[in-house]
This record gives C-alpha cells, structure tokens and sequence, in this order.
C-alpha cells in the first residue's frame, strides 16, 4: 500500500495515458481513496502529488519565518502573538508532512511509516484549526475584557487554551496509529485511507463545530465592535468619517477570515462526510488541495499584516530598522 494520494483507473489514464501498473484492473480491494503500497517506483509520479508538495513547501518556508520572528523577538510575547506562533507552528507541521508525505510515498514505502506520516498530518492540521478558535476567542475577550486583557491571568488562559488544542490534535493524531485504521478491514476505509469513515467524520464533525464557534464569536465581534463605533459617534454628536472607515474595514477583515477559512476547508469537510472509497479519487485531490491554502493564507492574514511583526521582519532580514523601545500591540484583536 502506498502513502499516497492515487487516482482511480480510469482517472489514472487521463493524467498518465495508462492504468498505473500496480493497481489490477480485477482487484476486488481497488479503491480510489488515499492508498499506501509497498511497490516498487516503475510509475509516474501523480501531478497532484505534486502540488501537494509545492503546496507544502510554499507553507513551510511562510510559517518558519514567522515562527523565527516571534521566537527571537522578546517583544512579541503578549497572548496574541502566543497564539499567532501556535497556528504558525502548526502550519509549519502541516506544510513538513506534506512534503515528508510525498518523500516516503515514493522513496519509503511501508505501513509503519504510512500511519505515522497521516498521523502527523492529522495532528498539525487539526492544531491549525483549533488555534484559529484559539485566536478567535482572544480577540473576542480583548474587545469583551478590554480593561483587564493584559494581565497574568489572560496569559495563563492562553496557555490553557494552547494546552487543550495541542492535547486534542495530539489524541486526534494517535488514533490512526494506536489502531483505528483501515489496513486490515478495506471495507471500512473512507476517501482517505488508512483511516476509517468514523474517524473522518469524527474529524470533519469536529470542523463544522469549530467554524459555528468561530461564526458566532466574530458575530459578537462584530457587535461590539459597531457598538463602540456607535458610542463613539453620540459622544462626538456625528458618526466621524475615521470612525466610519474603521468599522468598515473591521468587518471587512472579519468577512476576509470567514470566506478564507470556510473556502478552504468546507469543501474537503463536506466530501468527508458524503463521499465513499469507490469514487474517483480527484474528487478527494481536488477538495484536499485548496484546504491546504488555509495554511499558506493564515500566516498573511494573521502574522504579516501585523505592524510589529512587519518591523521585526525588518530587523531580522535586512537590519534597515532599528530600535530599542519596548512595544505593544495596540488592539490585540488587529479588526
């Protein structure tokens, strides 16, 4: 069984201009979900593979320079920043697995290596999820707890929070490892194999209750974002145009999270949950694909559009701007 992601027969001929000589025609088991082999490299490389790879070395190369820059900026310690080097760390993760996944695949081909390999997948990806809740909840109290937001307390949260998302995604990332695969039960196998269809709509339930979270909290933020706006504008006796324009671009940036978030990953959830291990397997590359942009976006979204990691990258780079005076950001909640 290979690690990799194949295409069925009739697909494999339309990108190859020949079935795969490995996968017989006649093979009661042929399925054209996520399959791990053992056999030998005498086939072309998948494309999609490919692009997996590219894909994942675009978000390794993103995520390690923000993961440098706040490791080695002691100013970049406030909860905020906590949690944007959790959801680059796991970015940068998930963007190695993709990489070391297309290596084994066709190089390491065994079944130990295989779980493992789908197992950190799982774990890194599911980490990114959870820390994007995890920054969502922090921006929610730093507008609902603006007076008391930087304090001891706060930090002890986010490590608790940190705790949590990285126990979960840890335990989430085990299970196909411990036991819960499909290798010797091919009937169980969901579009991605080795693991089972409970354990991918265990994930992709866990998903969907994530981005009901994440939809309800930026819909509070929203709210109190536009009430302090509002508040703003009685005590000036008009709604002053800076203010206006700040709110605007609030809950642009909000709706930008959301449809990038939902875009990326919806798709691939949704499959999860209705697809079955006989349907061609492009379905499953072409909703995996733009779910692994999610992790090439956040760092934009969410590190480089952020004033003090901007001027840290500019000391670490290029040295052209210097200074010792010790910051914070301004509104932990960048809306």
């Amino acid at each position: 069984m290979n690690e990799s992601l194949v295409v069925n027969d009739s697909s494999a001929t339309l990108l190859a201009g020949e079935a795969l000589p490995w996968m017989e025609a006649d093979s009661p088991e042929l399925n054209s979900s996520l399959q791990f082999s053992t056999a030998p490299l005498d086939f072309t490389i998948n494309p999609w593979d490919i692009m997996l790879c590219m894909s994942g070395t675009v978000i390794a190369c993103e995520n390690a320079i923000v993961v440098a820059i706040i490791f080695y900026t002691p100013t970049l310690r406030t909860p905020m920043f906590v949690l944007i080097g959790s959801l680059a760390t796991a970015d940068l993760l998930a963007g190695m697995g993709l990489i070391l996944n297309f290596v084994f695949q066709y190089v390491i081909s065994s079944e130990t290596i295989s779980l493992i390999t789908v197992g950190f997948l799982v774990t890194s990806f599911t980490a990114s999820i959870s820390s994007l809740l995890a920054i969502t909840v922090d921006r929610y109290f730093s507008l609902y707890n603006a007076l008391t937001y930087f304090s001891e307390k706060t930090l002890q949260y986010v490590h608790l929070m940190l705790l949590g998302t990285w126990g979960v995604s840890l335990f989430l990332g085990l299970l196909p490892v411990l036991g819960w695969n499909c290798l010797d039960d091919p009937a169980s196998c969901s579009i991605v194999r080795p693991l089972t269809r409970i354990n991918v709509t265990l994930l992709a339930t866990s998903f969907f209750v994530i981005f009901v979270l994440m939809l309800a909290l930026y819909f509070k933020i929203c709210k109190i974002v536009c009430h302090h706006a509002h508040q703003i504008a009685l005590q000036q006796h008009f709604f002053a145009t800076p203010h206006y324009v700040a709110t605007k671009k609030g809950v642009s940036t909000l709706a930008i999270i959301l449809g990038t978030f939902g875009a990326s990953w919806l798709p691939f959830a949704i499959y999860c949950l209705v697809g079955e291990r006989e349907y061609p397997s492009v379905y499953t590359y072409a909703t995996l694909l733009p779910a692994t942009y999610n992790s090439m976006i956040n760092p934009i979204i969410y590190a480089y559009r952020n004033a003090e990691i901007q001027r840290s990258l500019y000391v670490l780079l290029c040295g052209c701007f210097q200074t010792n005076k010790s910051y914070r950001s301004r509104s932990p909640s960048e809306v």
